[in-house]
């Protein structure tokens, strides 16, 4: 066809133009609700520890107790490969790389306890702990051995406990910003949400605390923990924890299932209450599509099989833990939570297995789609942001190099990032 020649049509441009005008609205409602993820780091796991037991040495304690576990019951990379069923290829890399991850940064992400793992308190002893806690924190952040992500998880928004948790959140808060400012990494954990006013209640303490200390709007994010019946499925029916997505205003920058609470609200015996329970199944799709699109991330609950005692018991829970990890990530669920050190070998043996084993069928594949390559696999622009943040996670927590991953599929970190964050009209016209 020449380039002056006419294609033929019936509607006239009016159409486009009213259609395009009846539908702006919902343009708009698309971009403010479904921004698609912020193309930051997501830490692999977060760590719980009671607000009492944290101290300045904490985390390197945890890293050091990590590495004793591994030194006594997987001294070598054979002996932690038999245990957990991994690859000849894989045993030496990934045994390397975990006991190099426990000295360098054994926790990605750290919470500070004012909840479950505190319990009640004289008012004056939390209000000394949350003070105390923000001073640390601070103290981490400024000589650099903090976590890449550090808060607390105050007591949530029922009658109760709702002053107390207020409080703890005001006391720990107005610390930081005493001791240097809110760091960046800072992480709110709200627990045991229910109704969605109780995310819009904990929204408005925030923005207070922003105004009091002239600090930008929606500058403080928050996690939201589902531990209740009631934030899956409303009495009418509907999908609650979408709600409190709407209702964080954008602020909501995660959903954590809690294992626990959770199996307990709906009735399931304390033998069964795991992560792979059908009902902790559905609860996380629920969270995942609720949860799709908007930038808040989920992340999967935790086991309470700890690895202590004989060796026998802790390769036995070892097992366990690398099993339940390794399921999640399939599951897309690339963050969990770790309750005790020797939780850690496994968290990162089972992640970065899951990043090695194939990031070269990845790397392969996303330098073929770049450079419009033929092969075996048709892979369309939303399979290209997949496998560029598999492999953006797979660097960011440590299982992979950036020159690895450059060295076969001949792209850059910045080229990862673009092509793992698209624009939604840049994505759509690929499409077509």
């Amino acid at each position: 066809m020449g380039s002056q020649d006419k294609v033929a049509t019936s509607l006239a441009g009016a159409v486009s133009e009213e259609i395009g005008a009846s539908l702006a609205p919902v343009d708009a409602e698309l971009a403010r609700r479904y921004p698609g993820d912020p193309g930051t780091r997501q830490p692999v796991h977060t760590v719980y520890v009671p607000a009492d037991a944290f101290g300045p040495d904490t985390l390197r304690t945890w890293g050091d107790q990590a590495l004793a576990a591994l030194d006594e019951h997987a001294p070598d990379a054979a002996s932690f490969a038999a245990v957990l069923g991994l690859s000849d290829a894989l045993a030496g890399p990934v045994y390397d790389r975990v006991r190099a991850k426990l000295r360098r940064e054994p926790v990605e992400d750290l919470r500070i306890d004012f909840e479950d793992g505190y319990g009640p308190r004289p008012d004056a002893e939390e209000d000394a702990a949350a003070a105390r806690a923000a001073r640390l924190v601070a103290d981490a952040c400024k000589n650099g051995t903090a976590a890449p992500y550090t808060g607390i998880r105050m007591k949530c928004m029922e009658a109760a406990v709702r002053d107390r948790g207020i409080r703890t959140t005001d006391v720990f808060l107005t610390g930081l910003m005493e001791h240097g400012g809110l760091p960046e990494g800072l992480v709110l954990t709200l627990p045991k949400v229910t109704y969605a006013e109780q995310v819009t209640a904990f929204v408005r303490l925030l923005e207070a605390f922003e105004k009091a200390h002239g600090l930008p709007a929606g500058r403080i994010g928050f996690e939201i923990q589902v531990e209740t019946s009631q934030s899956i499925l409303a009495a009418d029916g509907t999908a609650t924890v979408a709600r409190m997505i709407g209702a964080a205003q954008g602020r909501a920058t995660g959903l954590h299932y809690g294992t626990f609470d959770y199996s307990a609200c709906i009735g399931v015996s304390a033998a069964h209450q795991a992560s792979d329970h059908p009902a902790a199944d559905h609860a996380k799709a629920v969270m995942q599509v609720a949860a799709a699109g908007t930038g808040v991330r989920v992340s999967d609950g935790s086991t309470n099989v700890l690895p202590v005692g004989p060796t026998a018991k802790v390769h036995d829970a070892w097992r366990l833990h690398f099993g339940l990890t390794r399921r999640a990530l399939a599951r897309a669920y690339y963050q969990g939570w770790d309750m005790h050190p020797g939780h850690l070998p496994t968290r990162y043996a089972a992640v970065f297995a899951f990043y090695r084993e194939s990031y070269e069928q990845a790397a392969a594949r996303l330098a073929a789609y770049a450079n419009r390559l033929g092969g075996d696999v048709m892979d369309e622009p939303a399979t290209a942001k997949a496998l560029s943040g598999h492999l953006l996670r797979g660097i960011d927590c440590g299982a992979l190099d950036v020159g690895e991953v450059a060295r076969l599929s001949g792209l850059t970190r910045a080229d990862l990032d673009a092509f793992a964050s698209p624009r939604r009209g840049d994505l759509t016209a690929a499409e077509h």
